[in-house]
């Protein structure tokens, strides 16, 4: 399925009923509070899975996904992708392996939410999707993500994100380029290093 840039894919609230993979583009993972108050908790790009909370027996999305770019999604039903995890091997260690290095990412996130300042929790989160130090990664470019919704990953406003996203440019961390491009600098290494 093809969706547009700033469509929505899934709502928190929606019955469970299909896992999807991101075939190209990105997607934001976001949860809303019962008092209002919205939160970012991941960005998904090429390679990655959504969703997945139905093969576990998740009767409700406990997050919505939103198209941050044009996106193409393969759409798999709950019960195709049960069948094809338990016939095709290979997807099924694919799909474990996906799975558990998410989570190990979602502990580090949460570790660093504990113990790291705002600034190093933003150079982590630049540094993630720059996708820098990946092998096979492109580049170390970030395209078409706000400071709303940096900040809103770091845990902090948007101010403060515009704060920090001037010192890194000053120090040569990051640049700017055509189309609001970022191109992020391994030497944004050295703010999180930084005791």
């Amino acid at each position: 399925m093809h969706v547009r840039r700033k469509q929505t894919i899934f709502a928190q609230g929606d019955a469970t009923d299909a896992v999807f993979y991101i075939q190209k583009g990105t997607v934001k993972i976001t949860v809303l509070s019962s008092n209002g108050k919205d939160a970012t908790i991941g960005i998904l790009g090429t390679g990655s899975f959504l969703g997945e909370g139905c093969l576990a027996g998740q009767p409700l999305r406990m997050e919505s996904a939103n198209a941050v770019t044009n996106c193409d999604l393969l759409r798999i039903e709950k019960k195709a992708m049960m069948e094809a995890l338990h016939r095709e091997h290979k997807l099924s260690d694919l799909f474990v392996a996906y799975l558990l290095a998410r989570n190990i990412r979602y502990e580090e996130d949460l570790v660093d939410q504990l113990f790291n300042s705002s600034e190093k929790r933003l150079a982590r989160i630049l540094l993630l999707l720059a996708h820098f130090g990946q092998k096979g990664a492109p580049d170390n470019a970030i395209s078409e993500i706000s400071q709303t919704t940096l900040a809103e990953m770091v845990g902090t406003t948007r101010p403060r994100i515009n704060f920090f996203m001037n010192r890194f440019r000053k120090l040569g961390f990051v640049d700017y380029h055509a189309g609001d491009a970022l191109q992020v600098h391994g030497s944004l290494l050295n703010v999180i290093l930084r005791d």
